[in-house]
């Protein structure tokens, strides 16, 4: 029998049209599109084991997800050279893959990532987003201040259970560690909120979003969006941002491919986690 290899796909999507990442009956998904090419291309069932690292809600996108498949060694080898453009030419122009490379066995697109990386773009201008960027940044009814919301991020940065902020779900934790939160303000004018995390649980990113942008409107003061963290159960009266706001950048990996084991062995004993 033939030996199997492990093949990363680096996919970027505008999740405007989509039911989200993870394959649904009767719904449009990135997976079920992904899968539907691998089959026309590969054979029905070819690829195998479709893996991602953060599955994204309906609505939000990807500039940097990350995925796996197993197949056949001797059929990558047989469409090594060509897959990506003929993956350019048959996926519909919302979803592309930019990237495809054989990894080690052991990687895995979910539990050996280190870290996930998302912004979320938000125009505080009185006439709203601009057309060509209306899928991708939230138009904000009032002026936004950039020193707040900064103030704001910094009390959510560092390991705490984020209960406050996430879609519980049964027998998960809700504790994170957050790496990076800040605000930028963009020459253009668009703010963008840069978060990074081990994981996130479910809406997690985009309860903090819309807990930091009634604090960057001066609705409630800096210390709000930090003082929910002693909740131990979702707080009502934070507000979920909108979707289409928020973007997947980037996943990280150890460098050293020695490592992949390990690091997917410790995050499956410490959590399973579910993408915002």
């Amino acid at each position: 029998m033939d030996e199997g290899i492990r093949l990363r796909l680096d996919v970027s999507y505008d999740g405007t049209g989509f039911s989200g990442w993870a394959a649904q009956p009767e719904r449009r998904t990135v997976a079920g599109v992904l899968a539907q090419t691998l089959d026309l291309v590969l054979g029905a069932g070819t690829a195998t084991g479709l893996t991602v690292a953060g599955r994204t809600d309906a609505g939000v996108h990807a500039t940097g997800q990350v995925c796996h498949v197993d197949l056949p060694a001797d059929v990558w080898r047989q469409h090594e050279g060509r897959l990506l453009r003929r993956f350019a030419r048959l996926l519909p122009t919302d979803v592309r893959v930019r990237a495809m490379t054989e990894v080690p066995a052991d990687f895995d697109a979910r539990f050996s990532a280190t870290f996930r990386r998302y912004e979320y773009r938000v125009t505080d201008t009185p006439w709203g987003a601009e057309p060509l960027r209306r899928h991708d940044t939230l138009a904000w009814p009032r002026p936004l201040d950039l020193a707040a919301l900064t103030a704001a991020a910094a009390g959510l940065v560092g390991e705490h259970d984020f209960a406050a902020y996430c879609r519980r779900k049964e027998n998960a934790t809700t504790l994170r560690e957050v790496t990076r939160l800040d605000w930028r303000r963009d020459p253009d004018g668009i703010l963008v909120a840069t978060v990074q995390a081990d994981a996130f649980c479910q809406a997690m990113v985009r309860s903090l979003v819309g807990a930091m942008l009634t604090v960057g409107d001066g609705r409630r003061p800096v210390e709000w969006p930090a003082g929910l963290l002693s909740r131990r159960e979702r707080a009502s009266e934070v507000t979920v941002a909108p979707a289409h706001g928020l973007t997947l950048v980037a996943v990280g990996y150890p460098e050293d491919p020695a490592e992949y084991a390990r690091r997917a062995d410790l995050t499956r004993r410490l959590r399973v986690p579910v993408e915002s």
